[in-house]
């Protein structure tokens, strides 16, 4: 068989950088991490929490 070709569109072509997930991906500002990961790492990148 040949081997996969990479995808150019759609959620299957973009990945968190930090874990390699498809779903929940925060792409907005380039950041292109998962939710879960940007929870973890957002006090780092300089986003706060407000209330």
């Amino acid at each position: 068989m040949s081997e996969r070709k990479a995808k150019k569109y759609g959620k299957g072509s973009r990945q968190c950088r930090r874990c390699g997930a498809h779903d929940g991906l925060i792409r907005r500002y380039d950041l292109n991490l998962c939710r879960r990961c940007f929870r973890e790492v957002a006090e780092t990148l300089g986003f706060k929490k407000y209330m």
